[in-house]
């Protein structure tokens, strides 16, 4: 007897389980395509890079005066004789400490406008990858989707087939206000 009521609990559990696979509905969305479609984009680039450039040229012109400086400390020591051998090295010495304190502030420069370009670049993406997560999430809901992946080429992509998942990257794009293209038949392998 109790070996019948297992046999009946797990044939009902095992058609709950058929059941409940067969009602779940699967979609992709592509995440490069979806970004590079935003207007925001585009702003956020050119942001970055007017950051960068500036950045770049600050840590060039403390370039420009190392090596300036390291020039004028060169063409002193060529002019080193046994008269002036005292007033000369003295010379050098200032010259080296204060190559010395140029190159640290080159480095320090350096590091400070990667963090400082870092920063922006997430202050900036960050609400936008937030705004694409939410339309994202409300395509999905109006689609009664129960997964979606990304079938974007970057991060860590665990989708390798699909066959009859339901593309939704155009319907993000359309909720974001992104350009729309013509949507493309799903992957069939990755």
């Amino acid at each position: 007897m109790n070996l019948i009521k297992a046999l009946f609990i797990t044939a009902v559990l095992a058609l709950s389980a058929n059941t409940v696979h067969a009602q779940q509905k699967i979609g992709s969305v592509n995440t490069d395509e979806v970004f590079s479609s935003l207007p925001e984009v585009k702003t956020i680039s050119a942001t970055i890079d007017n950051l960068t450039k500036t950045k770049q040229a600050e840590v060039e012109k403390l370039i420009g005066d190392y090596q300036a400086k390291l020039k004028v400390a060169q063409d002193k020591e060529k002019t080193l004789t046994e008269a002036n051998k005292e007033s000369v090295t003295k010379e050098l010495m200032a010259a080296q400490t204060e190559l010395d304190v140029l190159g640290k502030k080159v480095e320090t420069a350096r590091t400070q406008a990667g963090k400082e370009i870092s920063a922006k670049q997430n202050e900036l993406l960050v609400p936008l990858q937030q705004k694409v997560r939410g339309a994202i999430l409300a395509v999905a809901k109006e689609k009664s989707l129960n997964f979606v992946f990304d079938t974007a080429s970057q991060g860590n992509n665990n989708l390798i087939y699909t066959d009859g998942s339901e593309d939704i990257t155009d319907s993000v794009k359309a909720k974001l206000g992104g350009t729309v293209t013509t949507s493309k038949p799903a992957a069939k392998s990755k």
